[in-house]
């Protein structure tokens, strides 16, 4: 039986990960520090629904404490690490960067020290599109530069893929890290778009649908994001021995270290996402025009052809199909 450690594990998408690889059989230990961001209720139901596997163990703490992850990688010696923990949102972290500090950067140092200390067979850390910043080439490649985020949320991002590097050059460590693009679904959470506009529409209340809404994005269903993460697990990066990597390749040419973007392939309106709302629940919505939001950029979009060369796999659930779900989800989890 394998062992993972997944951080952020009572997440949007952690919970996800934690429920694929139960399933598989494998044994999975939760770090979540149970924050209060967002609706702490939803993160109890979410792990609530893990516990009820044998082959969970739940622990609460903060992955910035002194020595927490040491000890779980003493205690566990997990064979692959899925770090999702991290403080989310690019708005708030013009409120409270201290928190993304703290959480992002602090936490994915400790991580990597328990790592060095004990090594894992794989360690997969989330980054994200916003890493790409005001880089206007599109569709985002991983071997582009990526060197002005727009938020401190995307710098704090991309310094630990910087820092997750480093380890991997100097202690061999192999290191995936995934650049996740607008990740959607059930069980999503209550600070994005999804949510709220479906929270206000079903109630009849406005949505505020920024940059008057010319804004694209490259929306990836939860499940497919989480089916490439369960593929990625075993596409385990390799130092090159003469330090040559393929075209097209994000491969490090003096680590094991790579970087991999998950996103539908796909570029989508925002105008056509709140469509797909309507259609779901059957109600039009009020939009409020707003200018852009600082920090915000007006369009996102993957090349995820290093994913399906690496895994086989793309990401191909549709918005229509993926909002229909969230909205079901919805309408039973708050009985609306």
């Amino acid at each position: 039986m394998r062992t993972a450690l997944v951080t952020g594990a009572a997440g949007f998408i952690g919970s996800f990960v934690c429920s694929t690889l139960l399933e598989e059989g494998w044994r999975v230990i939760g770090l979540d520090c149970m924050s209060d961001y967002y609706d702490v209720s939803l993160k109890e139901r979410r792990e609530a629904g893990l516990m009820a596997h044998n082959n969970y163990r739940s622990v609460h703490g903060m992955v910035e404490g002194p020595g927490l992850l040491m000890s779980l990688f003493k205690e566990e010696e997990p064979d692959v690490v899925v770090h999702l923990a991290a403080q989310a949102g690019v708005r708030y972290s013009i409120e409270n960067p201290r928190a993304y500090l703290e959480s992002n950067i602090i936490g994915t140092f400790e991580l990597l020290e328990a790592a060095r200390a004990f090594p894992p067979k794989h360690m997969l850390i989330a980054s994200t599109s916003s890493a790409y910043g005001a880089n206007e080439d599109m569709p985002y490649t991983e071997t582009d530069r990526a060197d002005h985020q727009m938020s401190f949320y995307a710098a704090t991002k991309k310094s630990t893929e910087s820092m997750a590097h480093s380890y991997a050059h100097l202690f061999d460590l192999p290191v995936t890290m995934f650049r996740f693009f607008t990740v959607y679904g059930p069980w999503g959470r209550p600070d994005m778009a999804l949510f709220k506009f479906t929270k206000a529409t079903l109630a009849d209340e406005p949505i505020d649908v920024y940059n008057n809404g010319d804004m694209k994005r490259d929306f990836t269903y939860v499940e497919d994001l989480v089916h490439a993460i369960r593929l990625l697990i075993d596409a385990v990066p390799e130092r090159p021995v003469d330090g040559q990597v393929e075209k097209g390749d994000s491969l490090s040419p003096v680590a094991p270290f790579r970087v991999v973007n998950i996103g539908n392939n796909d570029m989508v309106q925002l105008t056509d996402f709140i469509a797909a709302i309507e259609a779901a629940t059957g109600k039009t919505a009020t939009r409020n025009y707003m200018p852009m939001q600082a920090g915000d950029v007006p369009a996102t979009w993957a090349n995820a052809d290093l994913l399906s060369r690496l895994t086989g796999y793309a990401p191909k659930t549709s918005v229509q199909d993926g909002v229909a779900k969230f909205v079901r989800w919805y309408r039973q989890y708050y009985e609306t």
